[in-house]
């Protein structure tokens, strides 16, 4: 018995895909292991963790819709 080449199965294994209906994308995404990334998103956070504590009003309706979802609301 011969051996199927990795490409052969690739090339197999992607025309399935595509025979149920799926399109291959490529995606690119931040690089979250680079340093100058994760400093910038530290700094978001604290942005906006700090207009989270000065929004009172946010943080109201925050506890309304808990206060919703604990009664069994839902999302609409």
């Amino acid at each position: 018995m011969g051996t199927i080449h990795v490409n052969d199965r690739v090339r197999k294994h992607r025309q399935g895909l595509r025979e149920a209906g799926y399109r291959q994308v490529n995606v690119w995404v931040p690089d979250m292991r680079r340093a100058e990334l994760l400093e910038a998103c530290a700094r978001q956070v604290a942005k906006v963790n700090a207009s989270d504590r000065e929004d009172k009003q946010l943080a109201e309706l925050m506890d309304m819709a808990l206060a919703d979802l604990a009664r069994g609301g839902e999302w609409r």
